[in-house]
């Protein structure tokens, strides 16, 4: 019996797959996906500067010299895979790229369908202060996210999430439920279906929506702080000092939007609605500090 499990495991074929996809989320999930499948390819594109940046320089994939072209690649190759996964990929795909694999390209998009569809489902998750988000897999189509789905699962969102933070546990459960689904599909146990309800949009996120307004609601700036965390960091100038902030909570105190104050030894300032205290800052040119030793050595330049 033990000779032959040996045999079994041995002569065990992992179903090949192509891997589409570019950035850091790509490379942590094409490295699970490894795990369980063969993959026979991997296509991306250029990195973005912003993709270098949160990945400390390097390719989170693999870097290309230039623009791909898809429609010439496929021609190009000869690939036995039936299926290829797509994951935080950033080019459209068209319909010849899709229609050359027989079981077509599953997109695995970090919402749940048809809500937050987009460029940027995960932050958007956060800044709308939602409850639970989750992970589709769903058959790709040349429209944005518009594809029937295969399955999808939901994941609480925590209310200390930040995007990297749920990013990562969105991985995990991306990388379970295709290694429970994709072999399932491709041998015609399940179906996909159409999505239903109603559709709501993301959009890709800019260097200036990290510019803190104290004229919001400061339970708004407090998710904008968490979404914001990997990019663009959520920023703010006290007088002449530039800072990024990295943690806070909401206080229920009202007062003069924009004004500073202290409480309870930590820094504080009054918003459109409540007040965000600030729990830790970073100066630029400084390193991470909590709102004390911030306060020790910026207090009299910031007028408090």
């Amino acid at each position: 019996m033990k000779t032959n499990e040996k045999q079994s495991s041995n002569n065990f074929s992992k179903t090949k797959i192509i891997f589409i996809g570019s950035g850091p989320v790509a490379a942590k999930s094409l490295k699970l996906l490894s795990n369980t499948f063969d993959i026979e390819a991997v296509i991306t594109k250029p990195t973005t500067q912003s993709e270098m940046a949160s990945s400390g320089g390097e390719s989170p994939v693999y870097t290309v010299s230039s623009r791909l072209e898809l429609d010439k690649l496929i021609e190009q190759n000869r690939f036995s895979s039936s299926v290829a996964v797509l994951i935080d990929f950033g080019i459209i795909v068209s319909q010849k790229v899709i229609d050359y694999f027989t079981h077509g390209i599953i997109n695995s998009h970090f919402s749940l369908l048809p809500k937050l569809r987009g460029a940027d489902p995960i932050s958007f998750s956060i800044l709308e202060g939602l409850k639970e988000t989750g992970v589709s897999l769903m058959l790709l189509v040349e429209a944005m996210d518009e594809g029937p789905l295969l399955e999808q699962r939901t994941l609480s969102v925590e209310p200390h999430d930040t995007t990297p933070s749920l990013t990562d546990k969105l991985i995990e459960l991306s990388y379970t439920m295709l290694h429970d689904t994709l072999d399932n599909y491709i041998s015609g146990d399940i179906s996909p279906v159409a999505q239903s309800g109603k559709a709501t949009y993301t959009r890709k996120l800019s260097k200036s929506d990290g510019i803190l307004d104290w004229s919001k609601p400061a339970a708004q700036l407090e998710r904008e702080i968490r979404a914001f965390a990997d990019w663009p960091k959520s920023r703010a100038t006290f007088n002449d000092i530039d800072c990024v902030i990295l943690r806070s909570s909401v206080l229920r105190k009202q007062g003069n939007p924009g004004a500073l104050f202290i409480h309870d030894k930590e820094l504080a300032a009054y918003c459109k609605e409540d007040s965000l205290l600030l729990h830790e800052l970073k100066p630029a040119g400084k390193k991470a500090m909590p709102s004390q030793a911030f306060l020790a050595g910026y207090k009299s330049r910031i007028g408090l």
